[in-house]
């Protein structure tokens, strides 16, 4: 459980780099003259993103400082302040002290002095506005007296954000703390689960994290180390006793132990007798038959000490053999499955000289002869290439387990902030996505979870009165199909309020009053950005920022967000993302004498329709009668808006299978091979177009287009010049 957690904070720390780059990115542009909307917008989604996942993982003061830098760039973007040399200027000082507290939560630096930059905030925030003559805040200038500190929850008493301190010991975790001289130092207790080691947990790390708080060790209790025979190396047999300074507060302490095993025993506690620590013993007491040494001096020489006891052991009894100690003594193994870190950008050159490889194999498969393909086993060729191609995918491939597992704790912070009963389905956490969009789908996730909490589930009263459950559940789910990954949010809440949302869109001017929109069009406008239905802003939403996020980071990754509401039954939040490159079976058709590729993964059949197969049932509306069956026809022609007078007699229609939509017949008019092809993303260079999945290059150096299925069938017989219409 350890090592999830921590390679789940590993996921958030690597999404507050990317954010603060983000961030500067912004505040730098500013400083140069660029205060567009959308550059405004771009530091404040990535210091509100790092707000958000901070809170999850209990950062208070990280929380804190980044709740009252958003409030101000909340207000520069909304026009009420407006960002002068001076403002930009103090949010850059501000900007600094964020980047320091990501550190300190990191646990690489001490926490930094924010007083100064917070009052430079509040003033902002109180005039309106900075004097572009004023000295600007920085971690260094003395903290004035009227500000005002937001005081430390009481040890039996919940935070904003759901925790609960840790006060006396994880057993007796509501009783309440003693209230000893304010100024004296603390005495802290710790005796780690025996599992810790077995667990991959490192006992030293947290009496080091201490120490960077100032604590010294005052004795080490050896009393439960058993006789060599029963010794177990991956047990934990120690107990610490430390000292703290007393103007350390508590929370500090308890926050060294978030992670700990709930069978560790963790007593903080203030010394009462206030008696000045005990001078360093000028000899250290002699080892007991076991070799181990009573500690009194420090962490080093206890492990320098313990360096000593791990060999004296493996020495002396091979039978143990040797101890695992990571943070002391790394054990090699060579057995151990070995590994090894390679840099994102040479595994991409490698997935793109592959792709260039398949090119290659498609351009001398057209220019060779039937009998000269099988004399230079072209066939082995592009099994071999399909091979490495499919290793190299699978060194990016990571379980999209890594992304889903946050979403347990937040969920429960949810609960306690919205007073929910909230139960969480998974499915799919096993399917591998690229490493790339396991990165990038973190935050379009919390978004959509925290609106399907806040926005999506009813109160437990609001359920029991429309006849549901009072808990309510969210459903996360991912599957590949094809070259498409479908990352699905649900809810059984109240559904989408189609008539709010249109009437908060027209006030809001985000389209006219006159509009006529279809529900499909209504729904798309939560995804607007400024957007919001909450009537208060709190830590949850209310902002406008929440979908507007998801649907410019999946649209970056160029995927695209469907929506599907049913009032009374709730809501699903669907993302379909793309690979950024793969090669994938596809079938050479033509439309109105323009190549396009055809995925076979959908493909069913081919059929050459005989005079009356095809019936028109409607105006704009066709089926073709397979077999007693009769499948819809959509004519691909009319949906990219080619010109095609061709009979359909004359065509061929290729009966596909979408998810949305199952059987579909999608009219062409010829194939002309079947081919392995590279999909290149279109977005780098282009926005992305619904309808399309990508492109290729055919053999003949030519550009073709992969048709996306499951946006066509879904589409109707319109064209836009952004693409498909919804």
């Amino acid at each position: 459980m350890s090592d999830e957690l921590d390679e789940i904070q590993a996921i958030f720390f690597e999404e507050c780099a990317e954010g603060l780059v983000t961030a500067e990115q912004g505040l730098s542009a500013m400083q140069a003259g660029d205060v567009s909307a959308e550059t405004i917008a771009g530091v404040f989604r990535a210091v509100h993103s790092i707000k958000g996942g901070a809170g999850a993982f209990g950062h208070a003061d990280l929380t804190a400082f980044a709740h009252k830098f958003e409030n101000v760039l909340d207000e520069v973007r909304g026009g009420k302040i407006p960002p002068s040399p001076g403002v930009v200027k103090v949010m850059l000082s501000a900007f600094d002290i964020l980047t320091d507290h990501v550190e300190s939560a990191k646990g690489l630096a001490p926490r930094p002095a924010d007083q100064a930059a917070l009052a430079a905030l509040e003033q902002v925030l109180a005039n309106k506005g900075a004097d572009d003559g004023a000295p600007v805040a920085n971690s260094t200038a003395p903290a004035p007296a009227a500000v005002e500190t937001p005081a430390a929850p009481a040890a039996d008493e919940a935070d904003e954000f759901g925790f609960v301190p840790m006060a006396v010991s994880l057993d007796d975790f509501d009783a309440p703390a003693e209230a000893p001289a304010a100024d004296a130092p603390w005495i802290v207790t710790f005796k780690p689960s025996r599992a810790a080691l077995a667990n991959a947990g490192e006992p030293l790390l947290i009496v080091r994290e201490l120490e960077a708080l100032g604590a010294e060790t005052v004795a080490v209790d050896t009393s439960t180390v058993p006789p060599l025979r029963d010794l177990d190396p991956e047990d934990a047999y120690f107990t610490w006793t430390l000292r703290v300074p007393g103007e350390v507060s508590e929370s500090d302490i308890n926050d060294c132990f978030d992670f700990v095993a709930p069978d560790s025993i963790v007593e903080v506690r203030r010394d009462e007798t206030a008696a000045p620590a005990a001078a360093p013993v000028a000899e250290v007491a002699a080892a007991d038959e076991f070799g181990f040494v009573p500690v009194t001096a420090g962490v080093e020489d206890f492990a320098a000490e313990m360096q000593r006891v791990v060999e004296t052991i493996a020495a002396a009894s091979p039978a143990v053999g040797s101890v695992d100690t990571p943070a002391i003594a790394p054990k090699a193994n060579s057995d151990a499955q070995q590994t090894i870190r390679v840099d994102l950008g040479k595994l991409d050159l490698l997935l793109n000289l592959v792709g260039e490889l398949v090119i290659r194999n498609s351009i001398l498969a057209d220019r060779l002869s039937p009998a000269d393909r099988q004399r230079v086993e072209l066939p082995e060729l592009a099994r071999l290439t399909r091979q490495i191609q499919d290793n190299v995918m699978s060194l990016r491939a990571q379980p999209i387990k890594q992304a889903f597992s946050r979403v347990p704790r937040m969920l429960r912070d949810l609960s306690v902030e919205t007073g929910k009963t909230i139960n969480l389905e998974t499915t799919g956490e096993t399917t591998e996505v690229d490493k790339g969009v396991i990165e990038k789908i973190g935050d379009p996730l919390t978004h959509m979870i925290r609106n399907a909490a806040d926005h999506g589930l009813e109160s437990a009263e609001e359920r029991i009165a429309a006849g549901k459950s009072p808990e309510g559940t969210i459903k996360l789910s991912a599957e590949q199909k094809g070259a498409r990954i479908f990352v699905r949010v649900s809810d059984n809440g109240r559904g989408i309020n189609r008539e709010r949302v249109k009437a908060k869109a027209i006030e809001k001017g985000i389209i006219p009053a006159d509009a006529q929109l279809s529900n499909e069009e209504i729904d798309q406008l939560i995804c607007a950005p400024g957007f919001s239905t909450a009537e208060t802003i709190s830590n949850i939403s209310g902002r406008g920022v929440g979908m507007d996020v998801v649907r410019s980071n999946v649209e970056a990754l160029g995927g695209r967000i469907e929506i599907h509401s049913v009032p009374g039954e709730g809501t699903t939040f669907t993302m379909i993302l793309p690979l950024t490159l793969a090669i994938l079976d596809g079938m050479i058709v033509r439309l109105a004498g323009q190549r396009f590729v055809l995925p076979l993964a959908h493909v069913l059949e081919t059929v050459q329709p005989e005079p009356g197969q095809v019936k028109r049932t409607a105006p704009d509306s066709e089926v073709i009668d397979m077999r007693g069956e009769y499948v819809p026809v959509k004519r691909t022609t009319e949906i990219f808006g080619l010109n095609d007078d061709r009979a359909v007699e004359d065509s061929l229609v290729v009966i596909v299978e979408s998810e949305g939509s199952g059987k579909v017949g999608l009219v062409v008019d010829t194939i002309d091979d079947r081919r392995e092809v590279v999909i290149k993303s279109l977005d780098q260079n282009l926005h992305p177009i619904r309808g399309l999945g990508g492109a290729t290059i055919l053999g003949d150096g030519s550009i073709a287009l992969i048709l996306d299925i499951e946006a066509l069938v879904a589409s109707t017989n319109r064209y836009t010049p952004k693409g498909l219409a919804a």
